[in-house]
């Protein structure tokens, strides 16, 4: 395994420049919205997008990732300082120590190459676990959205507190709130604006507070003191190491399983194959040099690289110079940071909590449709997080998707290209790239379209830079398919699609076509595109292979091989 700083070609340096200004400019609101969430100095929010984020942006496999705090991850580290009971007088100490574990950890299980691991999240785990970071995010921003602080003994009876004081909400403060809301979302529906409109809005909206005198609506400067600087050195306090070691697991995997999806949504534009055990290795460095540098717990984080990659980034250099954006602005206006409103901040993550939902919406859709014991597990995992700590919620997901491993007995499945000649089907090893305006034909063997679903999508033809190819996937010997499964289909249709390819599916067991039709995918795909299974073993599959040569374009000649036998 390598670690060498591959892919900081100099043709890239201006387009990361460029892309990393727009991610530090961003970093501002989301560091300090999020540090909000766990209940620390905002300044730790905003430390978290430098030093971190350069050595992780330096280090990782996929060389596009941002690595820097989320909104889980803030969730997570608050849950673990409650639990462990650190008062006052122990912070800033404890935090940095759990920034430490995080890495360590994550570390660990880099040079251990277990980047599988996290493949045993599944789906609707993570699904469940992201609507209630959601919840709680909504749940415990209700002080500072409206200015009164509900009460209760779980997060629920909070909710119902908040909205029975109703009358007890400052105007001022509630008004601030609605509207930093409507401007993101006013930014947000135009092209121009959408990337940065939490930035536009919180500028507005800092400005217009001391104009029209609203001094009843807190500051961050009320509550925390924000210097022009950079961090200077300050170490973790070792000796709570024994209360956090065991929280500080739950933060590293709640920052890698948000992470592990990165590399599939933007690959290294090189073309080479990302580790997710690199990408472990690179996001624990980070947590290690920032823990001596007052941050907090950091891991991949999917807006922040899609921010990246729309301005323009194309290698590492986008998470260097957003490291560097950002301590340039921290630096020359750091102090300026103490005059944001507490609910312009509420309103942000606002915002983000309700994106979050609803961005996780179809894969819901997904696991209710995938099997009894998703749906369960991703319900489970949602209720737990309102009456026990976070913490321990991500340990319940954890073992739940493990049951629904094990429950699902995945087989170790096979992947070849099969070849027509003259009425014979023959197999061969599986093409790595489709071919421009080509038929390929693929064979799925002893898949359970589960946790092998990563392996699974690496040993695809991958559709990029083919346009006008037809890929029929035989999957004849898939009798059922669960919701992570739905959700790979979804995903590698989309690719396919979008290089101007068209998806097969050939000897399609009917309770498979059944959950396509529930799941709405077969009209993705296209219902003329999807060919059941036949009594006869080949006839679904030479019928989807006419159809994709007329697609293709027509009456070619075969392809054949050098022997042949039947199926």
């Amino acid at each position: 395994m390598r670690f060498m700083p591959s892919g900081l070609g100099r043709d890239t340096v201006v387009s990361g420049a460029v892309a990393g200004f727009a991610t530090g400019l961003f970093s501002i609101p989301e560091g300090m919205a999020y540090a909000q969430l766990a209940g620390v100095n905002p300044l730790y929010g905003l430390y978290s997008g430098l030093v971190a984020t350069l050595v992780a942006a330096l280090a990782t496999g996929t060389v596009l990732m941002i690595s820097t705090l989320t909104s889980a991850i803030a969730l997570s580290t608050g849950s673990v300082l409650v639990v462990a009971g650190i008062a006052n007088d122990a912070m800033p100490g404890a935090l940095f120590t759990v920034t430490l574990l995080s890495g360590v950890f994550m570390l660990v299980l880099g040079l251990l190459k277990l980047g599988s691991l996290v493949s045993f999240v599944s789906n609707s785990v993570m699904t469940g676990f992201v609507a209630a970071a959601s919840l709680l995010i909504l749940i415990g921003e209700l002080g500072d959205f409206s200015g009164y602080d509900p009460q209760g003994s779980n997060k629920l009876s909070q909710l119902w507190d908040w909205f029975a004081h109703i009358g007890s909400w400052d105007p001022a403060t509630t008004g601030v709130a609605l509207a930093t809301v409507a401007l993101v979302v006013a930014g947000k529906a135009f092209r121009p604006t959408e990337k940065l409109a939490p930035v536009i809005a919180l500028v507005i909206m800092t400005v217009a507070v001391p104009l029209l005198g609203l001094a009843s609506v807190a500051t961050v400067g009320d509550i925390a003191s924000i210097p022009n600087g950079l961090p200077t050195p300050d170490l973790p306090d070792l000796s709570s190491i024994p209360v956090l070691v065991l929280g500080s697991v739950s933060v590293a995997l709640v920052a890698l399983v948000q992470g592990a999806g990165i590399s599939t949504a933007y690959p290294n534009p090189d073309g080479s194959k990302a580790s997710a055990s690199r990408d472990f290795v690179g996001q624990g460095l980070g947590n290690v040099a920032g823990a001596f540098f007052q941050s907090m717990a950091t891991g991949g984080s999917l807006s922040r690289t899609g921010i990246s990659v729309s301005g323009g980034s194309q290698s590492r250099w986008g998470g260097v110079f957003s490291a560097a954006w950002l301590g340039l602005l921290v630096l020359l206006f750091g102090s300026v940071a103490e005059t944001v409103p507490l609910a312009v901040i509420a309103g942000l993550l606002f915002v983000i909590a309700v994106e979050l939902v609803v961005g996780r919406l179809a894969n819901a859709r997904l696991s209710a449709v995938g099997s009894p014991w998703s749906f369960a597990a991703m319900l489970l995992t949602f209720g737990s997080a309102m009456f026990i700590p976070l913490q321990w919620t991500i340990f319940l997901g954890a073992g739940l998707s493990i049951l629904v491993f094990v429950g699902g007995s995945a087989r170790a499945g096979k992947v070849n290209e099969l070849v027509r000649d003259g009425g014979y089907w023959t197999e061969r090893p599986g093409r790595v790239q489709l071919d421009p305006a080509e038929v390929t034909v693929v064979g799925l063997r002893d898949w359970q379209f589960f946790a092998e679903i990563p392996r699974l999508a690496e040993a695809l033809p991958r559709p990029e830079s083919a346009s006008g190819a037809v890929l029929v996937l035989r999957i004849r010997d898939v009798d059922d398919v669960r919701s992570t499964g739905l959700r790979f289909l979804d995903q590698y249709c989309t690719r396919l699609t979008a290089e101007g390819n068209t998806l097969v599916l050939a000897g399609v067991a009917p309770l498979v076509a059944e959950k396509l039709a529930r799941s709405g995918l077969d009209r993705k795909i296209g219902e003329q595109h999807i060919f059941l299974a036949k009594d006869g073993i080949t006839a679904s599959l030479d019928e989807a292979y006419d159809h994709a040569r007329r697609i293709a374009g027509g009456d070619r000649p075969e392809p054949g091989t050098a022997s042949s036998s039947p199926e």
